[in-house]
């Protein structure tokens, strides 16, 4: 490897230096490659194993590569879904001292699909409307934080489960830029309407491949960018009037954006001269209310939506029993150690890279649901469980490029299970193992 070889990184990892930069991405041998769909893009990618995880190499210009490195780093700052930026890779040269284009390292997100790979499974119709959904959220957030993408696509997004939705995630902040006083109406719309254009191309594409469903109208999903970002956007930043003796909608108000999974760090209330109307305005809004709590309360990072799901049999689990007067942190202890971390350890061993502990968390309580909807009878999680596993999970394609490390230890404590609507019922640990 040539001495010259210059890596830019925050935290560099030195497993870095034994990859074999002096030879074009393309020629890199099979040993060092991962194979995992991805999606399409100008430049050359490539998936590459590194030590105990997965990274993306993109082939760039060197101006390029450094400005998205940090543009990247600033987004993951401002805590807006994004991959993970690495390394600037540059002064790559051949072993006859040829030069190679400069490269951009970023982490591969884990349990992540590009759009293209999830109609690869044949999908229900509405994943099309989904996807563009998340997409739409995405962009919302993005804009809020004043950054114009202006490339907004399904190519440049990545899309992870969560609790019966997506999550999208930017892959690619390469024509992007941050703006310090945020985004102008003619901004968000030009990037909306990039959106729009590009999602229709893509899907008419799929269409064309005989890769998506015959009852999708690829414009009509694509017009619905604008709807869902419009009325999301309405709901985050708009303004609200009502008399002062209605001034239970302010509650009502962040109730609302909270339950879009969107945090207020400031509220501008003011009344008008006559003291009879009241005017409401968000001033910072921020995504993840329901991700933020649970980490708080648990130390579980997971979607909004699967957090959402966590949450509801998190509070369900504290209203039985003697657990209501107790403090919310001791409960939330106490549901992580006697629910939560017993069903992941219950996973066998070859299962866990279907997909991640949240997403299978949320996937058995539906499951559950549904059998004790059908049978006319309360599940015991332990038995739902077991027909997951064997009946659902086992058949799933894997959703994650490294295979999580196993989780080690033994249940010594007696294990509560709580049905879906709260109901209680418990085992004891012989009864368990013997279950799952």
């Amino acid at each position: 490897m040539a001495s010259a070889l210059s890596i830019t990184s925050a935290v560099p990892d030195p497993a870095l230096l034994d990859l074999p930069w002096n030879l074009p991405l393309e020629l890199w041998p099979e040993e060092n490659i991962a194979a995992l769909p991805k999606g399409i893009s100008r430049h050359l990618v490539r998936f590459v194993h590194l030590g105990g995880y997965v990274i993306a190499i993109k082939e760039t210009s060197a101006d390029l590569a450094k400005r998205e490195y940090e543009l990247l780093r600033t987004l993951q700052r401002l805590d807006i879904p994004c991959v993970e930026p690495v390394a600037v890779i540059t002064d790559r040269v051949t072993d006859d001292g040829d030069p190679l284009p400069p490269a951009l390292v970023t982490r591969h997100l884990r349990f992540s699909l590009p759009y293209r790979a999830l109609y690869s499974q044949a999908l229900r119709p509405d994943t099309a409307t989904r996807l563009v959904d998340a997409l739409a959220v995405l962009l919302a957030r993005l804009h809020i934080a004043g950054f114009f993408w202006g490339d907004v696509s399904l190519s440049n997004t990545l899309f992870r489960r969560d609790a019966g939705a997506f999550a999208a995630y930017l892959v690619d902040a390469e024509t992007g830029k941050l703006y310090d006083g945020g985004l102008s109406n003619g901004q968000r719309e030009n990037d909306l309407e990039i959106g729009r254009v590009n999602i229709a191309g893509e899907l008419l594409d799929l269409q064309a491949g005989g890769r998506l469903d015959e009852d999708v109208d690829p414009v009509e999903v694509a017009d619905g960018i604008v709807a869902a970002y419009r009325t999301l956007w309405t709901e985050l930043t708009a303004s609200e009037s009502f008399p002062e003796s209605e001034r239970w909608r302010i509650g009502r108000r962040v109730e609302r954006l909270n339950d879009l999974g969107f945090d207020i760090e400031e509220l501008s209330i003011r009344k008008d001269e006559s003291g009879t109307q009241v005017r409401i305005q968000p001033k910072v809004v921020d995504a993840g209310h329901h991700s933020r709590r649970l980490l708080r309360l648990t130390g579980l990072d997971a979607g909004e939506n699967q957090a959402r799901r966590l949450l509801n049999d998190l509070d369900a689990y504290r209203a039985t029993g003697d657990r209501k007067d107790l403090d919310e942190e001791q409960v939330a202890h106490d549901w992580v150690v006697r629910v939560f971390e017993p069903v992941i350890r219950a996973i066998p061993k070859e299962l866990r890279g279907k997909l991640e502990p949240a997403e299978v968390f949320h996937q058995l309580l539906e499951h559950r649901w549904y059998r004790s909807q059908n049978e006319k009878r309360n599940i015991p999680l332990a038995e739902a469980l077991t027909s997951y596993v064997d009946g659902v999970l086992r058949h799933r394609r894997d959703e994650v490029t490294v295979v999580v490390p196993p989780l080690t230890g033994s249940i010594t404590l007696p294990i509560d299970v709580i049905a879906a609507d709260g109901a209680e019922a418990a085992a004891d640990d012989e009864d368990w193992r013997s279950k799952v």
